[in-house]
């Protein structure tokens, strides 16, 4: 019996429970304006992702539709904007005067692996540690064995960048390179090292270019580039801890460690492309934070000072604008003591030096930091309860005092993170501050919202005006949900349910931007839940009308599916950011949202799957099932908790976390 077991455990980790890798579409959402993202191999919370970079390329590097590339990089962000993020140290198979083009019919890529034909014979293979590239290329017998290495390059632009020989193998140095839209900076030491021997050939003057020359052989050849915040010496010792592995181990390790994260959640129904998207988006909401800790646990304060995380990991590479509104409730869901983890480093950054975008010493690239106390208050209002929220206190009045005021959208934001600081102090025991910011808070919305968003105008379709950013009036409308108990009263319930369907109906709701991708759950808290189980099925599977990009309105409006299973993934312009749309893509399938991000509660609507089982992390399991449906449009008529009746569409964190059934029946 004891052999059966181990063989059995074996098979498991090799395998996986459900082999939920094998619905991920690494190349969805990868070609053109549709997503901005990229097929590199990475692991969960990586600092790595190696992959080839598109000439032109998009924000992430690379481009499906594009086969001419300028190397292969091995880090970016996903779906950021502006011009992305990452992109350093640059590999190619080719000298920098001749063209590099990769085969589109040999690339193959799998979560944690990608590998793909150059159009001069050499086949490259790629996979990562947390914090190592490891890229293998198969040259041929007769072949000429030449890598071409740019030290210097980066998606944004690079401040800094040294490189010396340490062997005939190794070489070490640093890049500092600028952080998405040009704030901050990040430094990163490297350790490179090679399987075989070679003689290097420096660019001229002060190129940051080298030629690595190899020896003929048919074996292949194998580089792999560990990277550090803190110096290139931790970087050699952390890249020492796999030496002794393959790169087919290596590959086989990053493959478990995505198993293990997928199987978080199982299904079953719907259509093939309904799961593949399902888990493709599952994949993406771990790409990001990245544990910057290193083995012997220390991090980079953004202050550029070395700390201690006792019994902890320091994660780094935000975009909170976007995510706080999905995706880190779903990790809250997935991965609560790692989101504990989470926490404890916002809250350490705030302590160390926060800025709403990048600082000048960020140990990764980056993005914005927006929001971070909302995202705080949802984790603690969700169970993350051991945190010392007195480590980020003055970090965060002091955020408090700063908040953007310069257009109707700042200040309806800034009244969100006003009135999560409320809530934090109440946390606390702080009764003054909870006061002094609930005050603040509610003024701030109360004055904004009537004077701007109460009375409606055309205006209100205008992308932009007045001053907004990447939305409308009527986007940007419904974006203090804590407050929507207040626009009741001032308005009233059945006013404001005609005005939302006014709202979908001539297509002002814009699938393809963050400010108004909770309005569709809204119809719940205004007595139709019948309309959000509609549109958000519709939005989930069916064709729609989009009007507007991430910028500006359509000239043609689009009509096709915001979210499928193709290389253009999403709709026009509506970049993925960070794992945002992917987690709302989540949530809407398996049947609820957090309409309000920093309370404890999730909105219902009519899953797109038979049953979903989530592993809550605490040893219990949550399962959703239907009964009774037999058409997708199908309404709601009874929803059940473990037996007990739900009444009002809506279901607490906590029930969640003691495990059971929520049970839709048609």
């Amino acid at each position: 019996m004891k052999i059966k077991i181990i063989v059995l455990f074996l098979l498991v980790s090799v395998f996986g429970h459900g082999q939920n890798t094998k619905y991920v579409n690494l190349f969805m959402g990868t070609s053109g304006d549709n997503g901005q993202l990229s097929p590199a191999a990475t692991v969960p919370f990586g600092m790595i992702a190696v992959g080839p970079d598109s000439n032109p390329r998009t924000h992430a590097g690379y481009d499906y539709a594009i086969d001419k590339i300028s190397g292969v990089s091995i880090n970016r962000l996903s779906g950021v904007g502006c011009s992305g993020c990452g992109g350093n140290l640059s590999v190619r198979t080719s000298a920098p005067d001749q063209e590099l083009h990769i085969i589109k019919s040999t690339e193959k890529a799998t979560p944690g692996y990608y590998e793909v034909t150059f159009n001069n014979g050499v086949k490259g293979s790629f996979t990562a540690t947390n914090n190592m590239a490891v890229q293998q290329y198969g040259f041929g017998k007769d072949a000429d064995r030449s890598i071409w290495i740019n030290f210097a390059s980066s998606f944004e632009g690079m401040v800094d960048c040294e490189f010396k020989l340490k062997s005939n193998h190794e070489i070490i140095g640093y890049i500092q390179a600028r952080n998405t839209c040009g704030h901050g900076m990040y430094k990163l030491y490297f350790y490179l090292s090679s399987n075989e021997s070679f003689s290097i050939v420096k660019g001229k003057d002060k190129s940051y270019e080298a030629e690595l020359r190899f020896e003929k052989s048919e074996n292949p050849l194998e580089l792999r580039i560990a990277v550090s915040p803190l110096d290139a010496a931790t970087a050699n010792l952390e890249a020492k801890q796999s030496e002794s592995l393959s790169f087919k181990q290596l590959k086989l390790q990053a493959n478990n460690l995505w198993e293990n994260k997928l199987n978080k959640i199982n299904l079953k129904g719907g259509s093939n492309d309904d799961r593949v998207i399902f888990y493709t988006s599952l994949y993406r909401i771990y790409m990001s934070p990245a544990d910057v800790t290193t083995n012997d646990h220390r991090y980079l304060g953004s202050d550029g000072q070395i700390y201690k995380a006792d019994g902890w990991r320091y994660f780094s590479s935000w975009s909170i604008w976007d995510t706080f509104r999905s995706k880190f409730p779903l990790l809250v869901i997935t991965e609560p003591t790692l989101m504990r983890d989470i926490c404890r480093s916002l809250l350490s950054l705030y302590r160390t030096g926060k800025k709403n975008w990048s600082t000048v010493s960020e140990s990764t690239p980056t993005v914005r930091t927006e929001h971070a106390s909302i995202l705080l208050l949802d984790a603690y209002r969700k169970g993350i309860r051991d945190l010392d929220f007195a480590i980020g206190y003055e970090g965060m009045k002091k955020e408090a005092d700063e908040l953007p005021m310069a257009s109707p959208d700042q200040k309806l934001e800034s009244a969100y993170d006003l009135w999560a600081l409320s809530q934090i102090a109440g946390i606390m025991g702080n009764s003054s501050d909870e006061k002094k910011y609930r005050e603040q808070s509610e003024k701030l919305f109360e004055d904004t919202w009537t004077r701007e968003f109460m009375q409606i105008t055309p205006a209100f379709e205008v992308m932009k005006n007045n001053g907004l950013y990447q939305g409308t009036r009527w986007q940007y409308r419904w974006a203090a949900p804590q407050y929507i108990d207040q626009m009741i009263r001032w308005v009233g319930k059945d006013t404001l349910s005609n005005q939302l369907s006014y709202f979908f109906e001539k297509n002002l709701y814009n699938q393809g931007n963050e400010p108004d991708i909770h309005v569709p759950f809204l119809f719940n808290r205004f007595g139709k839940p019948e309309s959000s189980q509609q549109l958000v099925r519709n939005l989930l599977t069916k064709e729609m009308t989009h009007r507007y990009g991430g910028n500006s309105e359509f000239k043609i409006p689009y009509v096709g599916r915001a979210f499928k299973n193709h290389p253009e993934g999403y709709s026009p312009e509506m970049d993925e950011d960070d794992g945002t749309m992917s987690a709302w893509y989540i949530f809407a399938s398996a049947g609820f949202y957090p309409l309000l991000v920093g309370g404890d509660s999730y909105e219902l609507v009519s899953p797109i799957f038979d049953r979903i089982s989530i592993d809550m992390g605490n040893g219990k399991t949550f399962e959703i099932k239907t009964k009774g449906r037999k058409t997708a449009e199908d309404i709601i008529k009874r929803i059940t908790m473990n037996g007990k009746v739900v009444s009002n569409y809506s279901i607490s964190h906590g029930e969640m976390l003691k495990g059971g059934t929520l049970l839709f029946q048609y």
